[in-house]
């Protein structure tokens, strides 16, 4: 965070409420889980085009004997199973065929962010991740807490916006803690959209 407080016609002033948030949980103390529970099914389908033969996420012998209750899941399949469902019947999903579209709703954007600019642009710079074990077969994950730690307001040349990096733990129904997330996005107004 900048020390000194930007000029109020300066662009970057509509971002200092975001910025003195570094540090506040946006979750409300809710977990957000994710679509479905971890099968075997959905491991053999997420393991066959990468070709991934490792008996621990194919063998539900091979994984007992090694102190799991069934197969495991690739930890490279966290992101897809913690995350709530982008689309469900009856919904739209995505409401124009512009080249840019974005999701009507995400749950990976900055949509519900209380403070700072409203944005129409948003990816993803980087994710990382600290495991403390495996998910199993028939656990169903989700992510709780929302913390920002970082807040960097900077023009680049898709538009001008801010990269924000949040925390979360990975947590089964259970509440236990099997990895911790921290994830760096831009959320931003596109060049030629901004008045």
């Amino acid at each position: 965070m900048s020390d000194e407080r930007p000029e109020p016609d300066d662009w970057r002033a509509a971002w200092w409420p975001v910025e003195e948030a570094v540090g506040t949980d946006f979750s409300d103390g809710r977990t957000v889980y994710g679509a479905d529970v971890v099968e075997r099914g959905a491991i053999r389908r997420f393991l066959e085009p990468l070709e991934l033969d490792c008996a621990l996420h194919t063998d539900p012998e091979a994984a007992r004997e090694h102190g799991f209750a069934d197969v495991t899941m690739p930890y490279t399949g966290v992101v897809g199973w913690a995350i709530p469902p982008m689309w469900r019947p009856g919904e739209t999903l995505f409401d124009s065929a512009d080249r840019n579209a974005q999701p009507v709703h995400s749950p990976i954007n900055n949509q519900d962010m209380p403070i700072g600019p409203r944005t129409t642009g948003f990816f993803a710079t980087d994710i990382e991740f600290d495991f403390l074990r495996p998910v199993v077969a028939g656990e169903r994950i989700g992510r709780r807490g929302r913390r920002l730690v970082r807040c960097v307001p900077k023009e680049t040349s898709v538009g001008r916006g801010a990269f924000l990096t949040w925390e979360s733990e990975i947590v089964t129904e259970t509440g236990e803690v099997v990895a911790r997330q921290r994830t760096g996005t831009y959320a931003y107004e596109p060049k030629g959209e901004r008045s």
